[in-house]
């Protein structure tokens, strides 16, 4: 590739992009619909879920850091500011890869990580398989690298192969399958290939430039496409591949041919999606915003990915790191009303226990769309989607408006307005009494609350189904 040619094509790149902070996600005007209408009736299956559980779980979780980031030399600015012990960068990167040979977290106990998902109102399960580190969490035959390898101590344990055991644990309570694979792989001298930089000089990309060492980037290409295939055929049916590492495309002169092992996976399970993120085009079914929400709706799938605690990965940190309750119904309220799904991460303990914080929070959550989930579950953008104090939703001919209070000091009126002006003959508060008395002024509903609903401390947010 010429260097006219890479730089209009990065320039491009940035033309499809939204950037939010330090993150960025595709816009949505450039979504290319699948013309498969199996995959268009999946991707409908998939807005209809609302709200995945999604896991960064692997050696690194010891470490109580951020996951992988720290291994390249391009990041280690914002990666490496929690890490305080003094050692050099090579030293570093040699302990972290000598993780695997501690890692050995017995109390993992996938059957009670499914039933607390399925129980309180999670549809599916987003699991880190690799992360940039390569270490793999299933038993690949392509490096020992991983969870089953022989260095690894817990690869004796009958809960060894770890994408096996919770993706039929999850399946079998009836929630769906995304599995997080990292495209670019550091530890495998395929990508990183010993010798062809200084260690100072390691950054996210390969460390040699693909178009000048073929042979080396198509042992590369045929690595990842095994990892993928053993994925895809040996761990029963996979809903979505979700690939991270946006970088490798092949328009920064790195294409592994997704396209290729893609069409090949689905000969195998034909409703497969992917996200293939940041990337665009025909393999980026799902638009994947990270730690934030666009700022309008987007009437095309896509899943906000975004942590519980502070990190993706377990960290060290107290109960007030985590979001409460609160926050996090509201964020789900408003990734719904915008017409996403919320992928909310929680990062497990190295013993293979769950923190109990965030034990917590799910069971809170749960306890919440037992009775609200009506108007969380299966439902579409609304106009207006948002005003002053909440969000709407659509199922149907119902809608839900969500009146949200910011917390539990707030005032609870003693009617409410809801900036809404479309006809309708009845508004019912969802878990409580119906047929609400009200009446209509040119800046939309005013609903009259029972006296019941107007007690301290203030509700998470007031639901109410309009018919």
């Amino acid at each position: 590739m010429s260097q006219n040619n890479s730089t209009k094509e990065k320039e491009r790149d940035q033309a499809t992009i939204v950037r939010r902070g330090v993150h960025s996600y595709s816009r949505a005007e450039q979504w290319v619909k699948p013309e498969n209408p199996l995959l268009l009736e999946r991707l409908e299956w998939f807005k209809d879920q609302k709200l995945g559980l999604m896991m960064h779980w692997a050696p690194y979780s010891q470490l109580g850091v951020i996951s992988s980031w720290p291994l390249s030399d391009g990041d280690a600015s914002w990666s490496r500011a929690n890490i305080d012990w003094d050692v050099d960068a090579e030293e570093f990167k040699q302990q972290y890869y000598a993780l695997n040979k501690t890692f050995n977290p017995v109390r993992f106990q996938p059957e009670l990580w499914a039933e607390l998902a399925a129980e309180n109102g999670f549809k599916y399960l987003n699991f880190t398989t690799k992360h940039h580190d390569g270490f793999c969490m299933w038993d690949t035959h392509m490096t020992d690298y991983s969870i089953t390898g022989p260095d690894c101590p817990f690869h004796t344990h009958k809960y060894a192969d770890v994408c096996k055991q919770l993706f039929d644990a999850f399946r079998a309570k009836g929630l769906g399958i995304s599995t997080y694979f990292s495209k670019p792989d550091w530890h495998t001298p395929y990508y990183w290939a010993p010798g062809m930089k200084s260690g100072t000089e390691m950054s996210r990309a390969a460390s040699y430039q693909a178009e000048d060492y073929p042979e080396l980037w198509e042992q590369f290409v045929q690595f990842t496409h095994e990892q993928i295939m053993e994925l895809m055929t040996r761990y029963g049916r996979i809903d979505m591949l979700w690939l991270d590492g946006g970088w490798v495309r092949e328009s920064r002169g790195e294409d592994i041919r997704l396209g290729e092992v893609v069409e090949k996976a689905r000969e195998i399970q034909p409703w497969l999606l992917t996200a293939d993120r940041g990337v665009g085009g025909p393999y980026e079914n799902v638009i994947t915003p990270e730690q934030t929400v666009p700022d309008v709706a987007m009437d095309v799938p896509w899943e906000s990915c975004i942590t519980m605690g502070a990190g993706w990965s377990y960290r060290y940190e107290t109960e007030h790191e985590y979001k409460s309750v609160r926050q996090l119904i509201h964020l789900l309220i408003e990734v719904v009303a915008k017409g996403g799904n919320l992928a909310l991460n929680v990062g497990p303990q190295p013993d293979g226990r769950l923190p109990k914080t965030a034990i917590s929070r799910i069971k809170s959550m749960g306890e919440w769309l037992k009775v609200y989930g009506e108007a969380i579950y299966g439902t579409r953008i609304c106009e207006p989607y948002s005003a002053e104090h909440g969000y709407f939703t659509r199922k149907g001919d119902t809608i839900y408006a969500f009146y949200l209070y910011k917390d539990e000091s707030a005032t609870v009126e003693e009617e409410v307005l809801l900036q809404f002006k479309q006809d309708f003959e009845r508004i019912d508060l969802v878990g409580g009494q119906e047929n609400l008395e009200y009446r209509r002024t040119e800046n939309g509903v005013i609903v009259r609350l029972p006296d019941s609903d107007r007690s301290a401390p203030a509700p998470i947010a007031h639901v109410f189904r309009i018919s």
